[in-house]
């Protein structure tokens, strides 16, 4: 048995193997029925299918790149094509960046393990920048072809009040604008400081 998986028996369990993690280990419950081979051999099947399910909710900066093309492709007629897309640790109070002279696209780290459908829609909202800088309805109606934009927002929105960081204004239709000309409250880069898209 692997180290870090502690295996819990139950007679009340029947028929089914689940797992979960707990901390730095695994805890596998099994129906107390089974043999030792059959406990290992689910084991081994249970932790393979956990590490699957794991890789898709971290994608590495090559799987995000890939998805970013793959969702400018479908939403976006291709014409987004970024230069590279990398996750990064420095954003603590945005979800996402871009840098659209060099066509790069950055995403918090604080995102893995959410939703895929939720990471999507981050990438279209970074994607929507690089084909337009500013958050005017021209950008609004790229970010709304994908289809749970508005429930990817309210998902952020819930995040954000969960972790106390600060919310900003930011329907479509409104343009907060600061002293220094730049917009900062569209959720994903409202942390105060002026986006790196210049507006």
């Amino acid at each position: 048995m692997p180290p870090n998986v502690e295996v819990r028996r139950s007679t009340r369990r029947r028929r089914t193997v689940s797992a979960y993690r707990d901390g730095d280990k695994v805890v596998v419950m099994v129906p107390s029925r089974l043999s030792k081979a059959e406990e290992e051999q689910w084991i081994a099947t249970i932790l393979e299918r956990l590490e699957e399910r794991e890789r898709r909710r971290r994608p590495s900066d090559a799987d995000l790149e890939s998805r970013a093309h793959e969702l400018s492709r479908r939403y976006l007629d291709g014409r987004a094509d970024p230069v590279s897309v990398r996750w990064v640790a420095n954003q603590r109070t945005r979800w996402g960046s871009c840098t659209p002279d060099d066509g790069t696209i950055r995403l918090s780290t604080r995102l893995r393990g959410m939703p895929s459908w939720v990471v999507d829609y981050v990438l279209i909202h970074e994607l929507a920048h690089l084909l337009i800088p500013g958050h005017g309805a021209d950008f609004w109606q790229l970010v709304g072809n994908y289809p749970k934009a508005d429930r990817a927002r309210g998902y952020l929105e819930g995040v954000a009040a969960a972790a106390h960081l600060p919310l900003e204004a930011d329907a479509p239709d409104e343009e907060p604008v600061h002293d220094d000309g730049m917009h900062h409250g569209d959720g994903l880069h409202g942390d105060g400081f002026p986006h790196e898209v210049a507006g």
